[in-house]
């Protein structure tokens, strides 16, 4: 049978007993401190701080300079959304069935045998923000989600494009993800016109590119967004500074995945999933370090948590790297996983100690390329697809469009692309043994939910029908107390409103905003953020806390399970 995590009971139980003494701890301590995300999409370790030659990052150089520069981190996947799925659950994306790109809103996906849907998650199993909402912290959002399902309105205190810290209770302390998205993918061909900032001159091309003026000009354009991302960075952090927070905070910056670029994106390979990571811990502890131990993007919850003094449930895969939860040992290796893209499917596996790469293709009859449309705008893409009908692709880009072996093994320290498979070594034989019994044993311990076809799992997830299911409807108790929730479907998470006589749900909160501009963050129009306003925002109802409603009042209730439908609203009036 698959194990996804522990029992729901013992769980709970790990969870309370762990919440209280945590508690206990971060009061005494004050270890209750603002925790930031800067999160950037589809680059690889391509900044100045990493050596990387030809572009300026001066922001995030200097963070690294104030802060701990990971070497080794890694995500789930060479790809956004399963990847952002392990970073919002602390769960591998194969353990809880994310790992197709995608479920949700993607790609025309009438040639495969599935609909769009929301991923159903194990009950016991929540977007990380819950539990620091439970105990009193502030979460934010701007704005991306991309888990690959639908989480609950509870998750966030503000999820918009305007979403901030400033609108918090003085004193609570806040934990605020800022998504730019500058440097992905799409912007390789979105903002081909636009000028570069770098010297085209001075830029290399990799060797597993054709060496022409397009492949120059690809990477020119990834190398200018970075640059451009890199400004959008200062002004979060010129943002912190002017409400007197950097100093004190913790400050993550990474990307959700590796490189833009054709080969890249997609791939279990390095380009594909190992990232820069920074961390800035209060008072700049740590300045100017250096840490060669790995870490994986499934750490990155429970990482949160720790510092945070929350448990840290106990069905969570990943281990916390900071914090005093922090894993007693560093991790001996992380694991990725590529499924079906859009409409192509595939099947492969990775482990990797830091240096030797073991990669399991489960289907070695098909290409490493897929056909994707949607790199086909990108000129590059476009240049190397023309090549190959020609018959003139070079021997090392042609690679990318053979079939696979069954197994492959890298020494990325001497072949950092990846082009030498050791796995027929003899000389490499008993450094295959260990990663191939380091494979195993990880699939077999997290479960591999791949092994289902897709259209079982949904009937799983659906009870044989056709339809998604739907969240029961929450229950109102009144008590001497006051007033407690219920909802019968296990794992739903319930929020809640309490609006006063006259208000409405649909009424905008007179948000303090960021004064940076969102449009030339986001890709949207607008400034200052004043046409992103948020809609109030639901409580997370905490079971056994009684609600107060006072007269006039009304509470408005909705609860959702994760993959579920919503349930339909409730209402209950107060007191006369």
């Amino acid at each position: 049978m698959m194990n996804v995590g522990r029992t729901l009971v013992s769980n709970l139980i790990f969870t309370w007993i762990s919440l209280l003494s945590l508690v206990a701890i971060a009061q005494k301590e004050n270890l209750r401190p603002n925790i930031i995300w800067i999160v950037c999409e589809d680059i690889g370790p391509y900044l100045g701080t990493y050596g990387y030659e030809g572009v300026e990052t001066p922001n995030i150089d200097q963070l690294a300079t104030e802060g701990e520069r990971y070497t080794r981190a890694y995500t789930t996947a060479g790809v956004c959304a399963p990847s952002r799925s392990a970073l919002i659950t602390g769960m591998y994306q194969t353990s809880i069935g994310t790992m197709h790109m995608r479920t949700l809103n993607g790609d025309n996906l009438a040639n495969t045998p599935v609909p769009n849907y929301s991923v159903v998650l194990p009950s016991y199993v929540k977007c990380f923000p819950e539990y620091l909402r439970k105990d009193g912290y502030y979460t934010t959002n701007n704005e991306k989600q991309d888990y690959q399902f639908e989480p609950p309105v509870t998750v966030w205190d503000e999820n918009s494009a305007a979403a901030s810290w400033r609108n918090r209770a003085d004193g609570q302390p806040f934990f605020s993800i800022f998504n730019l998205a500058i440097s992905h993918e799409m912007n390789l061909f979105i903002r081909e016109q636009e000028p570069y900032t770098v010297d085209l001159e001075k830029v290399k091309v990799p060797a597993y590119y054709p060496q022409t003026e397009t492949a120059r000009k690809a990477v020119a354009r990834q190398l200018t967004n970075i640059e451009k991302m890199d400004g959008h960075v200062g002004e979060i952090i010129a943002e912190l500074k002017k409400d007197g927070l950097y100093d004190d905070a913790w400050i993550f910056f990474y990307s959700d995945h590796g490189g833009a670029l054709p080969w890249m994106k997609r791939e279990l390979l390095e380009r594909g999933t190992h990232i820069p990571l920074i961390v800035k811990y209060p008072k700049a502890a740590k300045a100017g370090t250096v840490n060669h131990n790995l870490v994986s993007g499934v750490d990155f919850a429970p990482t949160v948590l720790s510092i945070a003094g929350v448990a840290i449930p106990d069905y969570m895969q990943g281990q916390a790297f900071l914090g005093a939860q922090k894993a007693e040992f560093p991790r001996k290796y992380i694991y990725a996983a590529r499924d079906r893209i859009s409409i192509r499917y595939d099947r492969v596996r990775a482990v990797s100690d830091g240096r030797f790469k073991y990669i399991y293709n489960y289907k070695p009859e098909l290409p490493y390329y897929q056909d994707l449309n949607f790199r086909k705008s990108i000129p590059l893409m476009q240049e190397i697809l023309a090549l190959r009908e020609k018959d003139q692709l070079d021997s090392l880009t042609a690679r990318w469009f053979m079939t696979k072996a069954p197994e492959e093994l890298f020494d990325t320290q001497s072949d950092p692309n990846e082009f030498n498979n050791l796995a027929d070594d003899p000389n490499y034989a008993d450094k295959l043994k260990e990663m191939r019994a380091a494979f195993h044993s990880w699939r077999t311990i997290t479960g591999d939910q791949s092994q289902i076809p897709e259209r079982d799992m949904l009937a799983g997830w659906w009870n044989g029908g056709d339809v998604p299911l739907k969240t029961a409807d929450p229950v109102i108790i009144r008590t001497a107390d006051g007033i407690k929730l219920h909802c019968d479907t296990e794992g739903a998470s319930i929020g809640y409103q309490v609006l006063k006589q006259g208000q409405s749900m649909e009424e905008k909160l007179d948000h303090k905003i960021l004064s940076y501009d969102f449009g030339s963050i986001l890709g949207r129009a607008g400034k200052n953020g004043e046409i992103f306003q948020s809609d109030r925002p639901w409580l997370l109802y905490s079971a056994g806390r009684p609600i107060s409603l006072g007269k006039g009042e009304k509470l408005i209730v909705k609860a959702k399970r994760i993959g579920y439908e919503e349930s339909t609203l409730t209402y209950s009036e107060g007191g006369q």
